[in-house]
């Protein structure tokens, strides 16, 4: 080793000296992420805070639609006591909805990553499929499916397995909406982690004569867990908030919050306040289920 190198290096070896220069190629990377930046900056941050600040104003006293900038706390009060139904509801229904989507996605994600073979490409398009259509036009034809006149209701009836008679305007009718409207939210997660994961890692399962169920529970569910975590999230998240299902599957006994905000917001004169306050109170709700929810299950993937 040359005198020089000596010189360059440290009592461990390690070169010393001055931090290199940013390279060209770093640079790059940080002008290609300023235009989302700023798109987020613009379009979420700031009106983030926006509605915040609408969330604390008072209304001018018998001057219904003005207001005045305040801290008025007490719209998040209300927000509680007046509307507290509505959140339980939007989140028990949202719960449901992940609880059947996972039930329903698991197996259809299973079967197109290990035995869909030739199919899986058909199978990934149908799961996609109803992304072709708008999100209302879905809820509507499941309404028709789910009519009083529907193959379903009749079926039900003719069984005797409907106690109300009817499905729609029900509770049983706003999950359903809501479990087929977020379902591929859920099955593309968990394929995306089945499908990558080692086949050679759950096939030694067999080989050190591990049954199908024990090989399941302790190889191929811990694996898929990240795609888990993921896929319950982005159904339970968009779910509690969602308004449609409610508003055309369901009744006044099942409003969810996001129908009193979107009704605070449109149709109530002076309801912009609250209508803030309630929008803030579900996102604080979501956000520490989210981080209990991530602490307690969470793989080194997502955390």
């Amino acid at each position: 080793m040359s005198a020089l190198a000596h010189v360059g290096a440290g009592a461990s070896g390690a070169p010393t000296g001055p931090p290199p220069e940013p390279t060209k190629k770093s640079r790059l990377a940080y002008l290609l992420l300023l235009p989302g930046a700023v798109w987020l900056l613009v379009f979420f941050v700031i009106p983030l805070v926006q509605l915040f600040t609408v969330s604390l104003q008072s209304q001018f006293p018998g001057y219904p639609g003005y207001y005045y900038r305040d801290v008025n706390v007490g719209n998040y009060w209300r927000a509680l006591t007046d509307f507290g139904p509505h959140f339980g509801r939007s989140l028990l229904f949202a719960g449901l909805a992940t609880f059947f989507a996972f039930c329903l996605a698991y197996p259809l994600a299973y079967a197109m990553a290990f035995k869909a073979g030739k199919w899986r490409g058909v199978m990934m398009i149908l799961v996609i499929a109803p992304f072709f259509t708008s999100f209302i036009l879905r809820t509507v034809a499941w309404r028709q499916i789910l009519a009083d006149e529907g193959p379903v209701a009749i079926t039900l009836n003719t069984l005797h397995l409907l106690p109300g008679g009817r499905i729609t305007e029900t509770w049983m009718a706003v999950v359903a909406g809501l479990t087929y409207n977020f379902l591929p939210f859920m099955v593309l997660p968990i394929y995306a982690s089945l499908e990558r994961a080692d086949h050679r890692i759950i096939e030694a399962g067999g080989d050190l004569y591990a049954n199908g169920f024990t090989t399941f529970r302790t190889v191929t569910l811990p694996m898929s867990m990240p795609g888990v975590l993921a896929g319950t999230l982005l159904t339970f998240i968009p779910a509690a908030g969602d308004y449609v299902n409610a508003e055309l599957l369901g009744s006044d006994n099942t409003k969810m919050v996001g129908n009193v905000i979107e009704s605070q917001f449109f149709r109530v004169l002076g309801g912009f306040p609250t209508a803030a306050a309630l929008s803030f109170t579900l996102m604080a709700i979501i956000l520490a289920l989210v981080f209990v929810y991530v602490r307690k299950f969470g793989t080194e993937e997502l955390l």
